[in-house]
């Protein structure tokens, strides 16, 4: 997904997952390194992970990838593995492979937290894999900006009213990127999606996989498709929950985003205004309307908070609402949080929901997913070429999604200036030749449209639509038995369940 304030809290929504009814698994692969490693990465493909104990029954390794496939003997790059070794050896089928979202989600803590919450079938059958990415977590990370830094830019206006205002975004915008040619000039290039997606195949086949099978939520669906796209042929099982469109631009993508986290926050209104400490009123329209005037509230005079000394800002505000609209048992914490907004003036709770979503710690320092997140969708897909051009695209936003729309627009204004150009431009994603891929969409998902996984169900040549009548942001994170039974039974057995089935 692209950058932007609101696009990485998947990685820490996570529910326990339901277990799921034995299947008849497919025989399962040889385990051997590959023999048909592309031309000059052999060194790669067949070099060997040595795992070691890191604690709580885990297992941790590190892989080395080359900065740029086109010159592979030159820089390398050093990936950070961890994984949960399959219960049953004898009945083992492989690797698991799985990607959390952000982009800039790191892998390994994903499975550290929640490598358990997978189905029993696949803890039993699969070594469940986490990967932070090129440029994330542990794995050569990219870091731009320090937490002071970092604060000031998260509560920068970004809902600007007029043009000193919009001039204000700018510079932050401006000081961002290049905080980043300063900080990572050299790897900035080489963090998209394209090389992500490659050394997936490195790793599939260093450890012995002769075919994908694979789990991504949210960008990690951007990823798997980047994946079938260029390695039809190894493609086992993929699954692509929370799917994010390739065919659309950089700013259209945030628009249709800001329209997601719009249906989210009805579908909120429509459940507060029925319980009796809902702090919006019993009226869905009144409430909307009390919304957007916390929104003007903070904009003109900033809320307190009892946690530190910054001030809770419109865009703070917002981000808390946003990210509580990711997973529905989130929306009493955000009721709670409204409360003290609007009858106290206190954003105490909006903010440590603000924080929450950039993984912001106490002690003011932050993980490097904002960075990576800037990093990878700034050289993914071209962004306009300068402010005013871009603006076009944040009016449409606001018209489309008037809570939302330009601080999810806004947030990705330092891609404009970038000093990584992307290459390709967007385009559908058909892999044509991989085997079924199971694509999963929840209705009324803020971060990933709906529309988003109809769109790419039908872009792939394989593409099998699985979708889940529901709220909050992913589906099979949420254990709704109906898609995690269809979705272990296809990770287990390769067989993707009836196209169009829809779970409620």
């Amino acid at each position: 997904m692209r950058a932007t304030r609101f696009t990485s809290a998947a990685v820490v929504l996570t529910l326990a997952m339901a277990g799921c009814s034995a299947a008849k698994p497919e025989k399962p692969p040889a385990q051997t390194p590959s023999a048909n490693a592309p031309a000059g990465l052999g060194t790669y493909y067949n070099q060997k992970i040595d795992w070691t104990d890191c604690g709580g029954g885990f297992q941790c390794a590190t892989a080395n990838v080359p900065l740029d496939y086109a010159k592979p003997t030159a820089r390398q790059l050093k990936l950070s593995l961890i994984r949960l070794p399959a219960q049953d050896q004898a009945r083992r089928i492989g690797s698991l492979f799985t990607n959390p979202g952000g982009p800039g989600g790191s892998g390994v803590e994903f499975i550290r937290s929640n490598g358990r919450a997978f189905g029993a079938d696949l803890r039993s059958r699969f070594d469940i894999i986490g990967v932070d990415p090129r440029g994330v977590g542990k794995s050569d990370p990219v870091r731009c900006m320090g937490g002071p830094q970092l604060d000031r830019f998260f509560a920068t206006d970004a809902s600007p009213d007029d043009q000193s205002e919009i001039d204000k975004v700018s510079v932050e915008s401006r000081t961002y990127a290049d905080n980043c040619k300063a900080k990572a000039p050299d790897r900035l290039p080489y963090v998209g999606t394209v090389n992500a997606a490659r050394d997936l195949d490195v790793l599939r086949a260093a450890l012995g996989d002769q075919k994908m099978t694979y789990y991504g939520a949210s960008y990690g669906t951007y990823l798997g498709s980047f994946y079938a796209e260029q390695f039809p042929q190894n493609v086992r099982a993929l699954v692509l929950d929370g799917a994010v469109d390739p065919k659309e631009s950089s700013t259209q993508t945030l628009v249709e985003q800001s329209k997601g986290f719009e249906t989210a926050l009805r579908a909120f209104v429509a459940d507060c205004v029925q319980l009796p400490d809902c702090p919006l009123g019993t009226n869905p329209t009144a409430a909307i309307a009390k919304i957007a005037a916390l929104q003007k509230q903070a904009d003109q005079k900033p809320l307190t908070n009892r946690r530190d000394s910054r001030l809770v800002t419109e865009t703070l505000v917002t981000m808390g609402i946003a990210l509580a609209l990711y997973l529905k048992q989130l929306w009493p914490r955000l009721r709670e949080a409204l409360t003290q907004a609007i009858q106290n003036g206190d954003g105490t709770f909006l903010l440590a929901l603000a924080d929450q979503m950039v993984e912001r710690e106490q002690d003011g320092t932050y993980s490097n997913q904002t960075d990576a997140n800037m990093a990878v969708n700034c050289v993914d897909k071209p962004s306009p070429p300068n402010v005013a051009t871009y603006k076009k695209s944040v009016d449409e936003a606001a018209k489309a999604s008037p809570h939302f729309g330009p601080f999810v627009v806004w947030g990705g204004l330092p891609c404009v200036y970038w000093p990584a150009k992307a290459q390709a431009k967007p385009k559908p994603i058909t892999a044509k030749g991989a085997a079924s891929i199971l694509v999963i969409g929840t209705l009324r998902d803020p971060a990933t449209p709906y529309k988003w996984a109809q769109s790419l169900a039908a872009q792939l040549d394989s593409g099998v639509l699985l979708s889940l009548d529901g709220d909050g942001h992913t589906a099979y994170l949420q254990g709704n038995p109906c898609i995690t039974q269809a979705t272990d039974q296809y990770l287990v057995t390769a067989k993707p369940p009836k196209d169009g089935t829809l779970c409620r």
